[in-house]
């Protein structure tokens, strides 16, 4: 196109500008060429005139169109130069905060001096597998396109990260680092990931360092190498350095600060292990105090060291190593504060004796401190004659000392950074590696030395490297799409480089000059002026002679000669190294020790010395100058970036100051240039850098077409016709294979075209539209003036009717008037008539009312006397009568007394007394018999007695007569005198004891009851204040909002029971990962172990065989705790450990005998105790044996009574079920009359049962209270015995022994009754007391909870109380599973003896019946033939025990989904039931267990070998949760029989209680839902992003917006990948649906699959559109509207709306809505608030930033806008990181769903081959 074509009115231009660099500006003239002025108009409307025309003052830069601006990739802009790149870069910076751009192969990053969160783990996966182009520009982007390309390609790859100090390259190839470590995890457990990201703390502390520009400025270049194993897991690392500014140890400009490491340690002096250093504040040491600020805002250094520490550790750094490194840190700030004194001559020096920080440093490095102190101040001259000693002046001796701080640590960072490498390198074969560089970017500064000559020298080889690599890419790109290739000059820098590493260049001369002996800085720069003045790329300035100018590629830069030989020598005196090798510290004396250094060889020949001692040789390394080993380190780089794929990233620093996204355009455009980014864009310009499909541009631009041109189909053809019409120049584009390419410009003149036909078509609507606005305006008028000519008419005939109104009323109320007049004056006189009337008839009525009152009082008189005359009369008649009855009953009276009389005297009445009085004598006959019998064998024992006692007698007189006879009996006499005499009086302290004992018992019983009294009423008080207080707080949370808090309440208690449940889901999956883990380990040791003709023996067999965790134990053995210790010994204590629950139930059951040993404990002590009573009562006539005996009757008598209750509830069980069989059996007369027989027997015994039970209790109480009469009379004998005595004669004998017998029994029976009362009342005491430390730990603990519920709120004071009633329902509930337990086990016993006696009954009807039937059989007249009736089967499946692997494999190996989809669902479940049923009913539980456990591992290992397959996960999940429920349903649990029919009841287990299988088996349901959810999200993740995003469902709707950049085209595009539509999606989903469906999985988790598959898509849909800004735009709202509608459709289709499936989607279709609704004003920042609910502030924000244009008529969202969103106040749930978490997994719950099937109708298909199964 022509100049005056482009130079139009309205094109906007950039023009220079000494302060922005660049100004927009706008011509409002037309130009024609050769005109020496542009008329412009700056954007503040300012007039200027332009001069052009020369070569100095050229034709503007055009300005890129708005619809461009903002672009992802520099390159797609149609104009290519430097105001359109700085433009758009300070767009994306500063508008939507996009850090990040492209520009060609090119990540410019601009530090945003904030922190993002855009580098978290949902962002890493969102760019995992993602293509380059595909999102937005991203460090992870650039990181996964090097993993990509490294496994695709199978070549190793390179990240090259450079920019100024402070641009963010060290975060950045941190990122990049980061992101390797997620994507390629080792795969073992050495956690090598770790270690690589874990050697970034500690190169931070030794080699980073404030400066002006950076607060963590990295001095130095590092190369990480990260190695790839085979399968592209990390295995490995190695890192290199270049270039440390040892300078930095030594000196720092102001606000500078030395490195890390020094800081740290300072802020630490203070810890203990770092006591010894003798360190203090930094500001004490002259190596960190020279910048005047020791601190950094916002960073705390021990915290820092703390990391670094932890670093350390984690690499494998040994504590005494790091202890070690410590003090050589600490060595070096006490080196710097070594003070130099200068002698009197000026020429020597010395250090003071007493100097501590000389101390210091020599301890900490072991060395000797007066040879280091004297080598500080000499140094040592070696001649070819001679060796002498010089002294050093005191500046020479400080910069010696400098020198060996700068050789101190730089050895130390070698040192580090070679253990860090050890720590990361691997023995395993390297198969590629990933390499990123940290390189310092181009550097100029006012004063330029050695180290920014290296820096730029370093950068002119990369730059080299970058032009020759982006002129290659260049090239493929045109030769892929067969481009005519016309040659492209770029920039080549090779005459610089030249210039400085070629022969005789700078490098050679400066260390040919650091040869010289005596060589100057001036020397050496005069030689280069000489030698290089000829080259094109070298300057001497003009006013000096000690600094030279280089051109590099990016500026000029001037540097200074001062300094170049010191530092290029990098000289330390040998002398002070030797005294360091020699340190006593180990790695002190490494440190210096040189690699190359080894032993020198034997050799047999002899040594001759010289005459004169020879000067030693340099070392080797020491001759090698820096410049030379840098120059070597660079060509090694450059050799491995050359052999490598290299990507760039280029760090831009936006400002000086550090501001939080402030971007400085002249600060800016230096970085550009100085990183390439223009020089990219330069190569790019000199092509065809828009590039365009033919299917997008075809898109793009079709409304430029004719409806004639469209006639082809193809749209290849109709793109070349439309740009051949279009564009005249066919220089302008070629067409390549697969897209169009066009030079610079042609896209905006396209765009311009494209904006000019839209106009005229806005033109032509708006006339059409204002031509039907104006006619609308005309029919308003018109119906407006018809309606006002309405209105005035109306008006007139209104007045009208109102004043023919008006006479109308003022007649009526006229007449009105004179009515009321009238009719006053009538109603004036009728009230004065009315009035008379009323006072005279008054008057008369009160006349007649006083006669009235008159006759009524005479009449009342009359009544009463004449009722008072009749009573009188009444009584007289009365009194006569009750006189004449009395005389009448007296004479019938004395009548009866003679005739009673005369039958008394008579015979016969006599009889009658007599015979009873017979009966009591015969009776009292008998009881004397017996008394006198009694009496004689009693007679007969006492004189038996007697002669005993007589005899004994007898014996003891011959005995004592004998003891007279001793001469020394007398002191034996009244030695045993003594002892009775002290027995007697032991016996009465005894006695007064134990009545003291008695009445201190008595007492203490009385101060106890009342006491408990005192606290029943306490706690009673207490209780009603805790009820008084508990209405007071609901009242109060009812006044609230009692809604409100319950809502509240169960909300958080949802999630509260979600969270547990996500927990131990998410254990659970850990769990299977780990046993997964786990079995491939074994696999491989397994592999790896196996050799030839190796057989594994049984037991090996058994273990391969068996996967579960779960050993073979029953549950009956469970049960049983011998059996289980039994087991427990037969299978060892770490095999039985394995078992939870047997270990569970061992653990209760060990606690239980606990309990018992510990009561038995506390009887035998009570026992001992009532031991020691007893001996001390010395009257106590009861012998142990008798209590022990009467101990032993009373227990076997409460066991007997305990076993009869027992025995009579099974009676009474066993009755009413022959009861219930006998009612159902109705048949046979004869049987229920023998049922009736038995029942009656049962009955009679029973009864007889309850008789004697009664007679018992009737002899016991007549027993005590028999003796009860017996004590009585005991008493009363012994009161009456003296009267006896005195008043009758003496007793006889037998008397006399009987009354002693009676009080001897009746003194036992006493003393009995006393020690039972005592052990009772102590029994008593004890538990009042346990009773009173219980109820004082209640009231304390009741004390503690109502102050602190008196404490809190009223809110948490109810939230507490529910806290407390759950704590105390769940104790409830432990105890009462323990009772329920309990009672199953008792219940199961029973059972077992219940089927016994039913076994027992049935066997006697089948007797009886066979009895009845031989008598009452008649004889056969005929012969009939006998049909067998089809048996009844019981829904049971029995196989022999050598068919269950056959049984596995047919029903689990084996079976595919497709042979069993004709029967019914979940068939294989059904079937093992069945097989677990029968198991049970004959009572084997080895066979449950084997069948269970091996049902469990035959299911993982079929999951396992078919992982990927979805159908067959479904299939199994359906089959364990339906055989779930079915241990459920039939496990005989009253929860999960209430839906059961009646046979299905009968068919439920007996023998066996599976709960922990039913564990085992929901754990298995959890882990295969985990891996359908993985196999399922994996199917539909690549159809995602295309179906809901990138494919049209409304045809011709989404418009393309104008790209074409570099990463459109980019390598890593799969172009031949497929995409996938909606309907593609919804059918994948529907296949999983009916998958599921046919194989009978629960409508509940088929309802949550979907929901979890939805929420997959709409997380990674959302994370797409926040990713992409292409995408984020209103047709794409539009589309997505559409999507979410049709799956929400496809929800409904398939009743799975209630799943809450569709609540998933809300967030995406918020975000649908956000792209479509107005962004302008605050209302609509107001409506997207409210709107966007399920969207957090911080995604809002995103999605607006990203928002963009299709075209120029729209506008985009401005700043303010955005700023308003923000500073809205944000909701407490929005979520810190900004993109949704794809991997987050719903809690699933399994529902128990019962089956109606009827096990005994199953039909099991022959096609299984199961014909070993025999239905039972």
């Amino acid at each position: 196109m022509s100049v005056n074509e482009l130079f139009t009115k309205f094109t906007r231009v950039w023009i220079p500008d000494p302060d922005d660099v660049w100004k927009a500006a706008e011509i409002t003239r037309d130009y024609k060429e050769g005109e020496p002025v542009l008329h412009l108009k700056l954007e503040d409307e300012t007039p200027l005139e332009y001069p052009v025309g020369s070569k100095k003052n050229p034709l503007p830069f055009l300005r890129n169109p708005d619809i461009l601006v903002g672009e992802n990739d520099l390159t797609a802009l149609s104009y290519l130069h430097e105001p359109a790149v700085l433009h758009n870069l300070k767009v994306r910076f500063l508008e939507p905060n996009q850090i990040y751009t492209y520009c060609g192969i090119v990540l410019v990053a601009i530090n945003p001096y904030e922190q993002l969160h855009i580098y978290g783990e949902e962002v890493i996966r969102a760019y995992s597998g993602q293509n380059m182009g595909d999102m937005d520009p991203h460090i992870f982007a650039v990181a996964e396109e090097a993993y990509k390309q490294m496994a695709r390609d199978e070549r190793n790859q390179s990240i090259i990260v450079s920019g100024e100090s402070g641009a963010g390259k060290t975060v950045s190839a941190k990122y990049a680092m980061r992101f390797f470590a997620t994507v390629g995890g080792s795969a073992s457990d050495t956690n090598v990931e770790e270690k690589v990201l874990a050697s970034s703390p500690i190169m931070e502390a030794i080699g980073n360092a404030k400066t002006t520009r950076n607060d963590n400025s990295s001095r130095f270049g590092k190369y990480i190498q990260i190695g790839f194993s085979k399968h592209y897991h990390i295995i490995g690392a190695n890192m290199r350095t270049y270039l440390l500014e040892k300078s930095r140890v030594v000196f720092q400009a102001e606000e500078e600060r030395n490195y890390h490491i020094f800081y740290q340690l300072c802020a630490s002096a203070s810890f203990p292990e770092f006591k010894d250093l003798g360190l203090a504040s930094a500001e004490n040491f002259t190596f960190t105090s020279m910048g005047e600020n020791i601190f950094i805002d916002g960073v705390n250094d021990a915290e820092d060291l703390e990391k670094t520490r932890e670093a350390f550790t984690l690499l494998g750094i040994k504590d005494n190593s790091q202890s070690s490194i410590f003090k050589v840190v600490a060595a070096i700030l006490h080196l710097g504060n070594i003070e130099i004194c200068s002698d009197r001559d000026g020429e020597s020096c010395h250090v003071l004796r007493d100097d501590l920080h000389l101390k210091h440093f020599c301890r900490l490095l072991g060395v000797e401190l007066q040879q280091m102190e004297h080598w500080l101040c000499h140094r040592k001259l070696v001649t070819a004659s001679e060796t002498y000693v010089k002294n050093t002046s005191t500046k020479q001796a400080e910069n010696a000392r400098d020198a060996l701080a700068k050789h101190i640590y730089a050895r130390m960072f070698d040192w580090i950074v070679e253990h860090i490498n050890k720590a990361l390198h691997t023995s395993s074969k390297q198969h590629s590696f990933i390499g990123v560089l940290d390189i310092y970017g181009f550097e100029t500064f006012e004063v330029n030395s050695f180290e920014q000559f290296c820096i730029n020298y370093a950068n002119e080889k990369l730059q080299q490297q970058f032009n020759s690599h982006v002129f290659k890419l260049e090239q493929e790109e045109y030769m892929k799409e067969q481009i005519p290739w016309t040659l492209i000059d770029f920039y080549d820098n090779q005459p610089c480089i030249d210039l400085i590493e070629a022969r005789l260049g700078i490098l050679d001369l400066l260390d040919e000059e650091c040869k010289v002996p005596k060589g100057t800085d001036q020397n050496w720069a005069q030689k280069l002026y000489k030698q290089n003045s000829s080259s094109a790329h070298f300057q001497k300035p003009r006013m000096s002679n000690v600094s030279f100018i280089i051109i590099h590629f990016a500026d000029k830069v001037e540097y200074q000669c001062e300094g170049f030989l010191e530092k290029n020598r990098d000289t330390v005196y040998e002398e002070q190294i030797n005294i360091l090798k020699a340190s006593q510290f180990q790695l002190v004396s490494d440190l210096f020790h040189d690699k190359d250094d080894a032993a020198p060889p034997k050799s047999s020949r002899v040594n001759v010395r010289a005459a004169k001692p020879s000067p030693r040789a340099p070392n080797k390394e020491h001759r090698k100058t820096v410049g030379h080993q840098f120059r070597s380190s660079l060509h090694l780089l450059m050799e491995t970036l050359n052999a490598t794929t290299p990507h760039y990233v280029r760090c831009i620093k936006p400002n000086d100051f550090k501001e939080s996204f402030s971007f400085d355009s002249r600060r800016a455009v230096q970085q550009l240039r100085a990183c390439g980014v223009l020089e990219t864009i330069r190569i790019s310009a000199a092509g065809y850098p828009s590039r365009w499909t033919y299917p997008d541009f075809f898109n793009r631009y079709r409304v430029l077409l004719k409806k004639s041109d469209m006639t082809s189909a193809d749209k290849k053809l109709v793109c070349k016709n439309l740009l051949e019409t279009l564009i005249k120049e066919p220089d302008m584009f070629q067409f390549g294979r697969t897209k169009i390419f066009f030079r610079a410009g042609q896209v905006a003149y396209l765009e311009r075209l494209r904006a000019d036909r839209f106009r005229s078509a806005c033109i032509k609507i708006q006339k059409t539209v204002r031509g039907w606005l104006q006619r609308v305006r005309y029919r308003k008028i018109r119906k407006m003036a018809v309606t006002l000519q309405r209105y005035g008419r109306g008006y007139l005939a209104r007045r009208l009717a109102d004043f023919l109104r008006q006479t109308r009323a003022a007649l009526i109320c006229q007449k009105q008037f004179r009515m009321v007049r009238d009719r006053r004056a009538y109603l004036r006189v009728r009230r004065a008539v009315v009035t008379i009337q009323a006072f005279t008839r008054g008057m008369f009525t009160r006349r007649i009312y006083q006669e009235f009152l008159l006759h009524h009082k005479a009449m009342v008189i009359q009544k009463t006397v004449r009722g008072w005359l009749q009573r009188r009369k009444f009584r007289r008649a009365r009194d006569a009568a009750v006189t004449v009855q009395c005389g009448f009953r007296r004479v019938r009276a004395k009548r009866r007394v003679q005739e009673l009389k005369i039958e008394a005297r008579s015979a016969e009445g006599l009889k009658k007394l007599n015979t009873g009085m017979e009966n009591k004598i015969v009776q009292l006959q008998r009881k004397m018999d017996d008394q006198s019998k009694e009496l004689r064998t009693q007679n007969q024992q006492l004189l038996q007695v007697n002669s005993g006692l007589g005899s004994e007698v007898n014996k003891l007189q011959k005995q004592l007569e004998q003891v007279k006879t001793r001469p020394v009996g007398g002191a034996q006499v009244s030695s045993l005198q003594e002892e009775l005499d002290r027995l007697r009086e032991e016996l009465q302290e005894a006695s007064a004891q134990r009545k003291r004992m008695e009445e201190e018992h008595g007492n203490e019983k009385m101060g106890l009851q009342q006491r408990v009294e005192q606290l029943e009423r306490e706690n009673s008080l207490l209780k009603s204040e805790k009820e008084e207080m508990n209405q007071r707080i609901l009242q109060q949370s009812k006044s609230s909002g009692e809604d409100t808090s319950v809502s509240q309440r169960e909300t958080s208690l949802q999630k509260e029971l979600d969270a547990e449940r996500q927990r131990y889901q998410n254990h659970l999956k850990e769990f299977s990962r780990l046993e997964q883990r786990y079995d491939n380990l074994k696999e491989e040791l397994s592999l790896s172990q196996f050799q030839p003709g190796h057989r594994r023996n049984p037991s090996a067999q058994s273990s391969l065989e068996s996967d579960s965790n779960y050993p073979s134990v029953s549950t009956s053995e469970v049960g049983d705790t011998e059996d289980s210790i039994q087991l427990v010994e037969e299978m060892g204590v770490e095999n039985a450990a394995m078992d939870i629950s047997l270990f569970m139930k061992l653990q209760k059951r060990v606690r239980e005998l606990e309990q018992e040993r510990k009561r038995l404990q506390v009887n035998l002590d009570k026992m001992e105790e009532l031991a020691k009573r007893k001996g001390s009562e010395s009257r106590s006539s009861v012998s142990e044996q008798e209590t022990a005996d009467l101990a032993y009757n009373n227990l076997k008598r409460q066991e007997l009574e305990s076993e009869n209750k027992k025995l009579k509830n099974d009676l009474n069980e066993m009755r009413k079920t022959i009861a219930e069989r006998a009612s159902k059996n109705n048949s046979s007369n004869e049987l229920q009359d023998g049922y009736n027989l038995l029942l009656s027997q049962l009955k009679s015994a029973n009864e007889e049962l309850d008789a004697r039970k009664e007679e018992v209790l009737i002899l016991r109480t007549q027993i005590v209270s028999a003796v009860q009469l017996r004590e009585k009379n005991d008493q009363i004998d012994s009161a009456k015995v003296p009267e006896v005595i005195l008043s009758k004669e003496p007793v006889d004998k037998e008397e006399a022994l009987k009354a002693y017998h009676g009080l001897c029994e009746s003194k036992q029976l006493l003393e009995a009754q006393l020690q039972t009362q005592t052990r009772q009342h102590k029994d008593e005491l004890e538990a009042l007391h346990t009773q009173i430390e219980l109820l004082r730990d209640d009231i304390e603990k009741k004390q503690e909870i109502l102050n602190y519920t008196a404490s809190l709120s009223p809110e948490a004071r109810v939230e507490y109380s529910v806290q407390q009633e759950i704590t105390r329902l769940t104790n409830d509930n432990l105890d009462l599973k323990e009772l329920v337990e309990k009672l199953e086990k008792n219940e199961r016993k029973l059972k077992k003896q219940l089927r016994i006696y039913m076994k027992k009954v049935q066997e006697l009807e089948v007797s009886q019946a066979a009895a009845q039937t031989s008598r009452s059989r008649p004889e056969l007249m005929r012969q009939v033939t006998v049909q067998r009736k089809e048996k009844d089967f019981e829904g049971m499946l029995e196989y022999y025990k050598e068919d269950e692997a056959l049984l596995f494999k047919a029903l689990i190996s084996d079976i595919r989904p497709n042979t069993v989809s004709a029967t019914v669902p979940c068939l294989p479940a059904y079937i093992l039931f069945m097989c677990i049923r029968h198991a049970d009913y004959v009572n084997d539980d080895q066979k449950v267990e084997s069948l269970l456990t091996s049902t469990i591992n035959a299911i993982k290992k079929v999951l396992k070998k078919n992982n990927e397959d979805f159908e067959m996960t479904s299939f199994w999940l359906a089959n364990t949760s339906r055989l779930l429920h079915c241990l459920k349903q039939y496990s005989g649990d009253e929860v999960f029989m209430t839906q059961n029919t009646s046979k299905q009841n009968e068919h439920c287990l007996k023998n066996f209680d599976l709960a922990e299988y039913r564990q085992v088996l929901s754990d298995l349901s959890i882990q295969i839902y985990q891996q359908l959810i993985k196999v399922a999200e994996g199917i539909i993740q690549p159809m995602i992003v295309s179906a809901m995003l990138e494919s049209e469902s409304i045809p011709s709707l989404a418009g393309v917006k104008p790209m074409g950049g570099y990463r459109n085209r980019s390598s890593s595009m799969d172009t031949d990948a497929s995409s996938y539509t909606l309907q593609a999606l919804i059918r994948q989903l529907g296949q999983f649906h009916d998958t599921m469906q046919d194989h009978g999985l629960d409508p509940e988790i088929v309802g949550q699959v979907v929901r979890q598959l939805f929420h997959c898509i709409n997380a990674i849909t959302l994370n797409n559109l926040m990713l992409r800004k292409d995408v984020c735009s209103w047709s794409t709202g539009m589309q997505l509207r559409y999507n979410t509608s049709q799956m929400e459709e496809w929800l409904r289709g398939n009743n799975l709306f209630q799943s809450k499936a569709a609540a998933t989607l809300e967030p995406l279709i918020q975000a649908a809505q956000l792209l479509q609704v107005k962004k302008k004003t605050t209302q609509d920042a107001e409506a997207i608030c409210s709107l966007c609910t399920a969207l957090s502030t911080q995604q809002i924000v995103k999605i607006l930033n990203l928002y963009t244009p299709l075209n120029e008529f729209e506008e985009r969202v401005s700043v303010s806008f955005i700023r308003n969103i923000q500073n809205r106040p944000q909701q407490t749930s929005d979520p810190p990181q900004l993109l949704m978490d794809t991997k987050h997994m719903f809690p699933v719950l399994f529902p128990y769903t019962p089956s109606a099937l009827r096990l005994e109708t199953m039909h099991i298909p022959a096609s299984l081959g199961l014909d070993f199964l025999i239905r039972v």
